[in-house]
């Protein structure tokens, strides 16, 4: 099925040897497109996309090597095939030094044809796949993960790009959920080293009995187990990064060995006797404030200012909610491949005036929650968490007695008025509507309006 979609140009001036090739090629699933003459051939080149190009030397108009030097011109990955039918193998030499992938002599074996041919082929699909592979890669950890269009996640974007060149260690600070992976996933994979390892090790996951051996490795017949030699994480992350995520937790006979490996470059395994050179970026993250921790003692001060040559600290979702439209559509896209997931009205406004403390993680969750529990054309107050319900009804409510002239009857009427005006929206303006809904007289509730003084507002 594969080769069906390849797509070969057979440019020769020779009747005979363009209808065999092309009827080979027709029969082994291939589409194949002929051309007369190398002007011909450079025409349908640029007109169409082809996996390769199998090209004749000698041809009026523009002979082979002309046709190979334009192709390459146009497109420096282009696979071409040469063919010559002279014992002289200059041209052809001359052909390969051009940057043709290999030539034929005429006469040849069709047997010897298709195994050149196939060899070509692998090799552009090999190299298409690894392309497609790359975009892949450099689309997920690319700023566009990071999303957010507010003033804070500008100054965050520009940060990162700046710091993304640089070889500098990295210290990720910011709340829980607010995507620190993220963004050392960004700083890596678009910066010097983006064709290096990203290695993520979180520093609480790991007991603190392994930790040495996991971060550094190990020789055999180190500690009992140690059956053989195995490379820990820092040698997994030569030539890349190692993300250390949740520096805060490291303990501190670690932070000791920790610090000598950044300012030495080289570590030793456990058990071992040699020092291995240490060529890797740093980047940590923690959701503690590691100054602090350093004034109780708790953390080494030199490692943190090891660390700690670029901060970066992310927001909290609390202090970007104009991003949360743009998160909700993100993650509903990311769970279903719709595009848009609205939110309108009060579901929306709760939403604005949500704390979430639990960031852009407990967002996901919502959003997560509301496509498995049936709600994919719109959010509704239902879906919400009871967490979140419950939030919306305390700032509805929210009483403040220090200001010194809190008014228990005005208080009172600004709620009725909220629910008078809720409820003659929810009925289109239609006061015995809205009388049924609140579960009163049409004379109630026009007495109401007009001791609230809203008996003009309909």
């Amino acid at each position: 099925m594969a080769k069906q979609q390849q797509q070969i140009l057979i440019v020769d001036d020779e009747d005979s040897m363009r209808e065999m090739l092309g009827i080979m090629l027709h029969r082994d699933g291939f589409s194949v497109v002929q051309a007369a003459d190398g002007r011909e051939g450079l025409a349908l080149f640029r007109q169409g996309e082809f996996d390769l190009v199998i090209s004749d030397i000698q041809m009026p108009h523009k002979n082979g090597i002309e046709l190979l030097r334009e192709i390459r011109a146009d497109d420096p990955e282009a696979l071409v095939i040469m063919m010559t039918a002279f014992s002289t193998t200059e041209e052809a030499v001359e052909a390969m030094k051009l940057g043709a992938y290999d030539y034929i002599t005429k006469p040849f074996k069709t047997d010897e044809v298709r195994l050149i041919i196939a060899k070509a082929l692998e090799k552009s699909t090999l190299k298409r796949e690894n392309l497609a592979l790359k975009a892949v890669i450099d689309k997920r950890y690319s700023f566009s993960n990071l999303v957010g269009k507010s003033p804070a996640m500008q100054k965050l974007y520009a940060l990162i790009e700046r710091v993304a060149n640089s070889q500098a260690n990295v210290l990720i600070g910011g709340e829980s959920g607010t995507g620190k992976e993220l963004v050392a996933k960004a700083v890596h994979f678009n910066g010097p080293r983006k064709a290096g390892p990203f290695v993520p090790v979180n520093c609480g996951a790991i007991p603190e009995n392994l930790l040495e051996s996991e971060l550094f490795g190990h020789e055999k017949g180190a500690f009992t187990g140690a059956e053989r030699k195995k490379a820990g994480l820092f040698e997994s992350a030569n030539s890349g990064t190692l993300f250390l995520d949740e520096i805060g937790e490291l303990p501190q006979s670690m932070q000791v060995k920790l610090l000598r490996v950044l300012q030495e470059r080289e570590f030793r395994r456990v058990g071992g006797t040699r020092n291995h050179p240490l060529d890797i970026r740093l980047v940590a993250a923690t959701n503690k404030d590691l100054a602090e921790q350093v004034a109780q003692g708790s953390f080494r001060e030199d490692l943190y200012y090891r660390l700690n040559v670029i901060q970066v600290v992310l927001p909290p979702l609390r202090e970007r909610r104009e991003d949360i439209p743009l998160l909700l559509d993100y993650f509903y896209q990311k769970q279903t491949g719709e595009k848009h997931l609205p939110a309108r009205g009060e579901v929306l406004q709760a939403l604005l005036e949500y704390d979430w403390p639990g960031n852009i993680r407990e967002l996901e969750n919502l959003v997560e929650r509301c496509v498995v529990l049936g709600w994919e054309d719109e959010i509704t107050l239902d879906c919400l968490p009871i967490s979140l319900q419950k939030a919306k009804l305390s700032t509805e409510f929210q009483v403040d007695f220090h200001d010194g002239e809190f008014s228990l009857d005005t208080y009172l009427a600004n709620i009725e008025k909220r629910v008078i005006l809720k409820a003659l929206e929810e009925s289109g303006g239609v006061r015995t509507k809205a009388a049924d809904i609140l579960g009163i007289s049409f004379r109630s509730i026009r007495y109401r309006l007009e001791k609230l003084g809203m008996d003009d507002e309909g």
